[in-house]
């Protein structure tokens, strides 16, 4: 069955949701509503300050919930799950790694950020290494990348997962998403996106933990796991191949250096260079640390996100697992013909994993799945294999656009169906409701991401680009661009809708991984050097910067010019994709790249005392706490003690994620 990119098909699941769904959905709706409209006329508005950092007046828990649900969007509950049913627990290392990173924000660079009183990321680079080419270039590099695949690719999902379950129109569809997810972000802020986010952080918790103790029940609880999913094998393989098994170091965080689908090297200090670029230099992380009251709430933020960080092992990952266990022959399809049937794509289905447990174990009405341990096979129980795509009379349609699969996998639209009707459930059960629920959570991550990405991208246009152009624009002008600007990016990504509507192989998502390694190191790079070397200057930023780019470009085009194959093809690649792990490149670009700089900073001047101050980690000036300015000796205590309390939860912090590591290292 080959996936169906129409979005006309009206047999969608609107009208099969129970009573109790549809009331926690608008529920849902109702409390993003109230929330961002009281954040909104809660914040200062008025003022570039307050409507791009929040007024700086931030509190420490609303920024820990938006650092977590900024980065959790729906493109990560369908991938980690897909991974991890496709590799086992290792892929949870991306979101582990955010610990010390997040630290390191709070800690590094957060400080010399507010120091320097800037805006933006590139508007630090500009003071610090002075000049307009690099700023520029940063700031147009992350506006591409985001019309281009995080807006486009987000409101596209968000679009089609409300179409389908709700039974609307597509692009009526679209609109809500756009009218919902603006209009605060729009009318607020940023203030208005931080604390929408903080709600979209505890429905997407409580969610995935519901459906994650639902899991664990159907394989007999996590002694099982291991078991389950070794015996995860399809009942249809490519002879004389391995790919149809199960990871033997499926339980391992850390992985053979060279055999290992993420190599314990790549995945220490490649990942490590990757996740600085994005947790610590890309504007929509750092801009919710920067609306911080004071660096103790910003510390304190990070913490709570990382925290947060540790819960996808469990509440994402694991499930994926057991989805493969439960569905080998959908999940761990390896015939193309299989895959066809059962997601639209010849590469591999395990992508599928997080929806369809979804699907399977939150039930329309009471009764509609029979029990997944029964004697019945997995995949017999759902969806039944004689299902075709035109037999969806009386049944519903679930279609869902998910995201990279880490073997390869492609960005499709999934056709899972069941043509057979649920039987009346009767009086309203809370099993009804947990449909509803699931939707909420995906559309919580879809609508957190969107508003995220608005936001920042607004604030790089206005400040970065804008005031160059109008350098005597005065704060009204700069505060009615930054609205605009979100209109036009929304009509943007609405005009590239088509273009992933048709695209088949989807390659702006299936090599995001890839796209990071290629083009976030030289980045990295930068502004590492910029704030521990003071002898950096802008022309060897600049030329490291460029021939970080051109290598980096070079192997993406390889790579996409030479995709994945599916199980059972040799693999033709050229070495420097076959044998050379992206992780291991982002550690080659990221030395490539500091020496270009360190050479071409040596053979040109330095730069002069007064545009390093502040500017560096070296020659950054000691804050003095609250209080100790105006003598008020209560508030410089307390901030001490404030302070006191976030190192020792720091170091509590570490020493957790290090534990964790060592128990399925």
């Amino acid at each position: 069955m080959a996936g169906d990119n129409s979005t006309t098909d009206t047999h969608a699941l609107g009208p099969q949701l129970s009573v109790a769904d549809i009331v926690i959905i608008t529920v849902y709706f109702a409390l993003n509503l109230v929330v961002g409209i009281w954040s909104s006329c809660r914040a200062s508005r008025n003022t570039v300050r307050g409507y791009f950092l929040a007024g700086r007046d931030m509190t420490w828990w609303p920024i820990g919930a938006s650092l977590f649900a900024s980065s959790e969007g729906s493109g990560l509950f369908i991938g980690l799950a897909g991974s991890g049913a496709a590799g086992g627990l290792a892929v949870a290392g991306f979101e582990w790694n955010a610990t010390y990173v997040l630290l390191a924000l709070a800690w590094v660079f957060v400080p010399i950020y507010v120091s320097s009183e800037i805006v933006t990321m590139p508007e630090y680079i500009q003071k610090r290494f002075g000049g307009q080419r690099i700023p520029m270039y940063l700031s147009v590099l992350s506006l591409l990348l985001s019309v281009f695949t995080k807006i486009s690719i987000d409101l596209y999902a968000g679009a089609v997962f409300v179409h389908i379950c709700l039974g609307w129109n597509f692009y009526l569809s679209t609109i809500l998403m756009l009218v919902i997810t603006a209009l605060y972000t729009i009318a607020g802020g940023l203030a208005a996106v931080i604390y929408t986010d903080a709600l979209q952080t505890l429905i997407m918790v409580v969610g995935a933990v519901i459906l994650t103790v639902k899991a664990f029940n159907q394989i007999g609880g996590y002694e099982q796991l291991a078991a389950a999913y070794a015996r995860a094998i399809p009942s249809r393989t490519v002879p004389n191949t391995t790919c149809h098994l199960p990871r033997a170091d499926a339980m391992h965080m850390f992985r053979d250096p060279y055999t290992g689908d993420l190599p314990w090297t790549g995945m220490t200090f490649g990942l490590t260079i990757m996740a600085t670029w994005y947790w610590c230099t890309d504007q929509v992380i750092v801009q919710r640390s920067l609306s911080a009251r004071d660096l103790n709430h910003a510390k304190a933020g990070s913490i709570l996100a990382s925290y947060l960080k540790m819960l996808p092992m469990g509440l994402i990952v694991m499930p994926g697992m057991i989805s493969r266990a439960l569905f080998p022959d959908d999940v761990g399809c390896v015939v193309p013909s299989e895959c066809l049937r059962a997601c639209g794509a010849e590469i591999g289905c395990s992508n599928i994993a997080y929806p369809k447990l979804v699907m399977a174990l939150m039930p329309i009405a009471q009764d509609s799945w029979k029990p997944l341990h029964s004697s019945a096979s997995p995949t017999s129980v759902w969806p039944p294999h004689s299902f075709s795509a035109n037999q969806s009379e009386g049944g519903f349609f679930y279609l869902l656009f998910h995201g990279a699969n880490m073997k390869g996998g492609s960005l499709c639209l999934l056709g899972l169906a069941m043509n057979k009707k649920a039987p009346d459930a009767g009086p309203l059960s809370p099993a009804q409701g947990l449909r509803g629920l699931m939707i909420a959570v995906m559309m919580a991550a879809l609508m957190s991401s969107l508003t995220s990405i608005f936001n920042s991208s607004s604030t790089l246009f206005t400040m970065d680009i804008w005031r160059r152009l109008r350098p005597r624009a005065g704060e009204w002008e700069l505060l009615l661009v930054g609205r605009l600007v979100i209109v036009v990016l929304i009509g943007v990504s609405v005009a590239w809708i088509p273009i992933l509507q048709g695209s088949n192989s989807g390659q702006l998502f299936i090599y995001m991984q890839s796209v990071t390694s290629s083009l976030a190191p030289p980045v990295t790079a930068i502004f590492i050097l910029g704030i521990f070397w003071q002898r950096a200057n802008e022309q060897g930023a600049f030329w490291g910067l460029m021939a970080g780019l051109a290598v980096g470009a070079t192997r993406l085009v390889v790579e996409f010019l030479h995709p994945a194959l599916p199980c059972g093809h040799a693999d033709t690649r050229p070495a420097i994709l076959s044998s050379f792990h992206y992780l291991h490149f982002a550690v080659a670009l990221f030395t490539l790249t500091g020496a270009v700089v360190v050479a071409g900073s040596l053979l040109t001047p330095a730069p002069q005392r007064a545009q390093i101050q502040n500017l560096t980690w070296w020659t950054l000036a000691k804050d003095l706490p609250p209080g100790a300015k105006t003598g008020d000796i209560q508030a410089a205590q307390k901030h001490a003690f404030w302070a006191r309390v976030c190192g020792f939860n720091a170091i509590l912090l570490m020493c957790v994620n290090i534990f964790f590591y060592a128990y399925f290292a």
